[in-house]
């Protein structure tokens, strides 16, 4: 008497994450998808300007340089996210949600600082605070392919 398991099937492409699940792509992954685009828009955009002024002004070129391809770099991580939930590939969730909960505490010290820097971050805090939202909300886990664990 053995109590062997049947042999799985082979994972498909749908299975793997390759092919979104069938239906609509509902409006919270729209939403999600296009703000943390927008995120990822706002910070490539920092990084060019870093990289202008690095040319423009008498600054420190390995500083400067740094900065600029960090920021750059940075800015990858929220536009792939970004594409991943638009295609709605389940992997796209926790990116984005690293995205928002990184912002959540750059916002609160922008809020902070004052004067124009409070609206910016208070800007930052409300759409990470939306993202996560529309993310943890259950027609969006159902949607990119995330279901219950099966316990």
């Amino acid at each position: 008497m053995s109590s062997k398991r049947p042999a799985s099937p082979p994972a498909s492409p749908a299975s793997a994450g390759q092919e979104p699940p069938p239906g609509p792509r509902p409006r919270r992954i729209a939403v999600a998808a296009a703000l943390t685009g927008l995120e990822g828009v706002v910070v490539a955009g920092f990084g060019l300007y870093s990289l202008v002024l690095l040319f423009t002004q008498d600054a420190d070129l390995t500083q400067g340089l740094t900065l600029a391809v960090t920021v750059l770099a940075l800015a990858v991580l929220p536009l792939v996210a970004a594409r991943g939930l638009w295609l709605r590939r389940r992997w796209s969730r926790g990116p984005s949600m690293i995205v928002q909960l990184m912002a959540l505490p750059v916002g609160w010290q922008m809020a902070q600082n004052g004067g124009p820097w409070t609206l910016g971050g208070v800007v930052i805090a409300l759409v990470g605070l939306a993202v996560l939202g529309c993310l943890v909300n259950p027609t969006a886990t159902e949607a990119l392919g995330i279901g219950p664990r099966e316990g």
